[in-house]
C-alpha cells in the first residue's frame, strides 16, 4: 500500500508564502504522475499543479505564476512552493500518486491565509 503524507501547512498572512512536503512511501518515480490539490470549505477538490515522471509541469490559471511544483527523487518527496498568497489559497491541500487508473491520496494540510 502507497502511503502520502503531507506537511508545512499552518496559517500565513496575505502575501505570505508556504512550502508543503508530501512524502511517498516508495519511489516517486514509479507513478506516471504526482499532483497538488485543494480543497476549500463547501467547495469541490481542485487540481493545482501537477508533475509527470518526464518533469513536465502544469499549473491551474489561479496558481500560475505564485506556486511551483517540485521533487526530490532522494528523499521521495514532492514540494509545492506557494508564494503571493491571499485568503482565496485558504483550503486543505491534498497530494494525489498517479499510476495508471490508479490513485493513492494524503490526508491533507490544513492552509490558512488571514491577517
Amino acid at each position: 500500500q502507497v502511503h502520502l503524507v503531507e506537511s508545512g501547512g499552518g496559517l500565513v498572512q496575505p502575501g505570505g508564502s508556504l512550502k508543503l512536503s508530501c512524502r511517498v512511501s516508495e519511489n516517486i518515480f514509479n507513478f506516471n504522475s504526482m499532483r497538488w490539490f485543494r480543497q476549500a470549505p463547501g467547495q469541490e477538490r481542485d487540481e493545482v499543479a501537477l508533475i509527470t515522471v518526464g518533469g513536465t509541469t502544469q499549473y491551474a490559471d489561479s496558481v500560475k505564476g505564485r506556486f511551483t511544483i517540485s521533487r526530490d527523487g532522494a528523499k521521495n518527496t514532492v514540494y509545492l512552493q506557494m508564494n503571493s498568497l491571499n485568503p482565496e489559497d485558504t483550503a486543505v491541500y491534498y497530494c494525489r500518486a498517479n499510476i495508471l487508473s490508479r490513485h493513492y491520496w494524503g490526508k491533507g494540510t490544513l492552509v490558512t491565509v488571514s491577517s
